[in-house]
């Protein structure tokens, strides 16, 4: 079945102890913190599954409640939800993302990295590139500039200096590169990752489209008004997904140790109406066969949670990268390269069919809505905007969602708040407190991030 879910949670049940658990009052899903400098006893099999769960309730958590707020994905109605909603957010709100970040996903992650290297583990060091790479394009896209070439080795270094966000980009690119070279070598060096990959159940092909679906995304963002950028994400893409079930994401289990973090938030805090908003109502004029499945219309709760199962119930997804977005990159990419808009509503129309397939959408469902929704404009410019509007969608809850709409302006969205949608997070206190020499000045809306044009 499809990347070994028993085994997935059998694996993760027993090594969740070792990962955060969740505290309501700061929503810190992922808080514990496992030291990097690990007994040598500690193998990459125990310490896989902890970067990728670490991961999963990283992104599924801080990352996408603060990004699916801005994109009006969803409303905050109450209590804090409600402040965010509006951007009204300070530095201590962005803590518990960057401290997890950097130690629970990468700083675990760097310590797997050493220990596959140091014993010729290719296959593990191989997707332990493909993981680092992942986790720091996630530190750029929302904060810019982040320490990254002296970060990860606190006893060596504990004030280190903040990279250039575009340079990040590189480095990013070169950490795929080697990952899809470890992954390629003929020799796979002794252990190989198998039930203790929660994403993949060790399958080097699938990491290796992965590592091409972030550089597909690495140069998708930087190609406004950049053909040859928007050429290599389509080189990248077309090496990348070919279906639903290359999707890169983490499912959870039914266990409320190993919960889905939407579900965990839920059912501590319900201060987000996921029924709501521009998202909803988008969807309902295009009268979308997914406004059911994405969101639970039939909710009665006080709270007006309401979302639906594939994101919401307790054993939800977190998607990191799908097929449905490889093909919206395609779409987007070849109407950016060269115009062809013929080629790019096949994209766009098989990138809707994948996203609709994958949430249950029946085949007449998908046929109708592509008859009134599948056609692009035959102005460049206004085909990426609904092409756009689309991704938007189909990237419910993941905060490339976020950088999707900073990068294209789609879907109009008319702010909440007076100063107008974020651009960037904030960095934390702890930086300001800790490595105060080196963390820049910067607001809700400045400096943005490089490719923010």
């Amino acid at each position: 079945m499809r990347h070994f879910i028993q085994h997935k949670l059998i694996a993760a049940l027993l090594l969740f102890a070792a990962v955060s658990q969740f505290s309501c009052s700061k929503d810190k899903f992922t808080e514990a913190n496992v030291n990097p400098n690990s007994p040598n006893s500690v193998v990459p099999a125990n310490i896989l599954p902890i970067v990728q769960t670490s991961l999963a309730y990283s992104q599924g958590g801080d990352l996408a409640r603060f990004t699916s707020l801005f994109t009006q994905q969803d409303v905050g109605f109450s209590r804090q939800a409600a402040a965010y909603y509006s951007y009204v957010l300070t530095s201590s709100d962005f803590d518990t993302p960057w401290a997890n970040m950097y130690t629970s996903v990468m700083g675990n992650n760097k310590d797997l990295m050493q220990k596959a290297d140091a014993a010729g583990y290719n296959r593990y060091s191989g997707l332990a590139r493909i993981l680092m790479a992942y986790s720091l394009q996630l530190l750029v896209d929302m904060w810019g500039d982040v320490p990254y070439s002296e970060a990860l080795n606190a006893a060596e270094n504990t004030h280190p200096k903040y990279d250039d966000d575009k340079a990040l980009y590189d480095t990013i690119a070169k950490l795929v590169d080697e990952g899809i070279a470890f992954l390629s070598n003929a020799t796979a060096g002794g252990q190989t990752p198998g039930v203790d990959d929660l994403i993949y159940g060790g399958n080097a092909a699938k990491w290796i489209k992965f590592g091409h679906a972030i550089k597909a995304r690495l140069y998708i963002h930087q190609s406004k008004n950049n053909a040859a950028m928007a050429a290599n994400a389509l080189t990248e893409a077309n090496l990348a997904f070919t279906g639903n079930a290359d999707n890169a994401e983490f499912i959870f289990g039914t266990a409320e140790t190993f919960a889905n973090p939407i579900y965990q938030f839920n059912s501590q805090r319900a201060d987000i109406d996921y029924g709501d908003g521009t998202l909803a109502s988008q969807l309902k004029i295009l009268n979308d066969p997914r406004l059911g499945v994405i969101i639970d219309q039939n909710y009665g709760d006080v709270n007006a949670v309401g979302i639906g199962p594939f994101y919401g119930d307790i054993n939800g997804h977190v998607e990191f990268i799908t097929y449905e977005e490889i093909l919206f990159i395609k779409a987007e990419a070849t109407l950016r390269s060269t115009g062809n808009i013929a080629q790019a509503q096949q994209y766009y129309r098989d990138a809707i069919t994948a996203n609709m397939q994958k949430l249950g959408i029946s085949p007449g469902e998908i046929d109708a809505y592509l008859t009134a929704n599948g056609t692009l404009p035959g102005n460049v410019n206004q085909a990426i905007t609904q092409v756009s509007l689309q991704e938007w969608i189909a990237l419910y809850q993941n905060p490339e969602a976020w950088t999707l709409w900073r990068r294209t302006g789609s879907p109009p969205l008319t702010p909440t708040g007076s100063l107008g949608i974020p651009r960037r997070f904030l960095y934390p206190v702890s930086e300001y407190s800790l490595n105060g020499a080196n963390a820049p000045q910067g607001t809700l809306y400045t400096p943005k991030v490089f490719w923010d044009l």
